[in-house]
């Protein structure tokens, strides 16, 4: 165990802290604020503060983690070796940047809290954010500054043990469109057929047809697939179901159809099945909670993952919902547009309420990327992206986890990531 002194364990210094140790390192950690404490400790321990108690191991604090709220900050971001930091402190640390202060900057995702311009969705975009704009977006900064204070440790208590971890592959299918043409309802698949034919697309209102009448297989149903991919894969995967309205009519499913029913049922039985709240119902708590209640109805179980339509974070409201509702995990803590580890991180981590400063049990799962948002990238450019975050993944034994959709294993679809799913994610677990 770790001992740590402080002048006062405030709720965001006891939040990072047990986040690093614990949930990265593997080291539990306890705290005091008496130097009698501190002293007649015979195991690992270090100060942090602003000046250090004597000779300890000691780890300057920038600031942050003790103050409450929200305030305009200005961060500038240096380049630390092979990576970034910022929250510079003085040479008497032994560390040369706040990595606490850094941490809790990105995991709470304060610069979201702050005045920034938003996408026609509502978003915060990829561009707004620090990690983007001093380009460390493909860096899990946190957990590389967490494994640099891990070696001092080594350094300064040779005998002080870390639990071993490994790196874990979570691949996540999103079936927000799980039919590309079954289970329309009437209305849908007249606007449909009348939509493909003003425009010309013959052979979509032939392939439509022989779907509907049995004589073919819906092209976005890969769900049998999937699950025996899975069978013989050493990963975990989650499969998301949109059961509320499509952002776009057209591509809404009647969700109470018996069929559709019986393949959530059919998903269940072999893999986790976790639930995408629509667009609408993120902005309608009574809507959200209406979802999630059909969704437990349909598999007789409670709905622990839930991922937000669009990718849409309002924070705080969205989590606090989830948290309400008791949601155990989420995995909306990626950019549409953009790879990389939105919230510095490939750990999972507690959602962290500013407004409140409090840790809640919301645990948030960050995604290295969706595919939707690699759809130009040419089948080289895919996978020298994901061979590099992996690599930043595999370094730090964190989790990997990325977004496909059961649209990207259909027959027609680029054969690239039926290759990323069966063989590059395969080799690293």
């Amino acid at each position: 165990m770790l001992l740590v002194h402080t002048k006062k364990v405030t709720p965001r210094i006891s939040y990072i802290f047990k986040h690093i140790c614990s949930r990265i390192l593997g080291i539990e950690v306890s705290f005091t604020t008496t130097l009698e404490g501190f002293v007649a400790h015979s195991g690992p321990k270090i100060s942090y503060g602003k000046v250090p108690l004597g000779n300890e191991l000691f780890f300057q604090s920038y600031g942050l983690l003790e103050q409450q709220g929200v305030e305009s900050i200005e961060v500038y971001v240096k380049k630390w070796e092979e990576t970034y930091g910022f929250f510079e402190v003085s040479s008497a640390s032994a560390l040369r940047f706040d990595i606490f202060s850094m941490s809790f900057f990105l995991l709470s995702r304060y610069e979201e809290y702050l005045p920034h311009v938003k996408d026609e969705l509502g978003r915060f975009m990829a561009s707004e954010s620090l990690a983007f704009k001093n380009d460390f977006l493909h860096q899990p900064v946190v957990d590389i500054a967490a494994y640099r204070f891990k070696a001092k440790l080594m350094e300064a208590f040779p005998g002080i043990s870390f639990s071993e971890k490994t790196m874990i592959v979570h691949p996540v299918i999103e079936a927000t469109e799980a039919f590309a043409f079954k289970y329309k309802g009437l209305v849908r698949t007249v606007f449909n057929y009348a939509s493909d034919f003003f425009k010309g697309k013959f052979r979509n209102i032939i392939l439509r047809s022989q779907v509907l009448l049995g004589l073919r297989r819906d092209p976005f149903d890969s769900f049998k697939w999937l699950i025996s991919v899975g069978k013989h894969s050493n990963f975990h995967m989650t499969v998301f179901f949109l059961l509320g309205e499509a952002r776009e009519f057209r591509k809404g499913i009647n969700s109470q159809r018996k069929g559709f029913i019986e393949l959530i049922k059919y998903v269940a039985d072999y893999q986790e099945v976790g639930l995408v709240f629509s667009f609408e119902a993120l902005t309608e708590y009574e809507l959200l909670k209406q979802e999630k209640l059909r969704m437990e109805s349909i598999t007789n179980r409670h709905a622990d993952s839930s991922l937000n339509a669009e990718y849409v974070v309002a924070l705080p409201d969205n989590y606090r919902s989830l948290v309400e509702l008791e949601v155990n995990r989420d995995f909306t803590m990626v950019y549409d547009n953009e790879p990389g580890f939105r919230a510095g991180t490939c750990t999972p981590f507690l959602f962290y309420d500013l407004d409140y400063e409090v840790k809640t049990p919301l645990l948030i799962h960050p995604v290295a990327f969706s595919t939707a948002s690699l759809k130009n990238s040419n089948p080289e450019e895919v996978g020298k992206l994901t061979d590099r975050l992996l690599l930043e993944v595999a370094k730090v034994a964190g989790t990997f986890t990325i977004i496909f959709s059961n649209r990207d294993f259909a027959v027609s679809s680029d054969p690239v990531w039926r290759k990323l799913f069966t063989e590059k994610l395969e080799a690293y677990v």
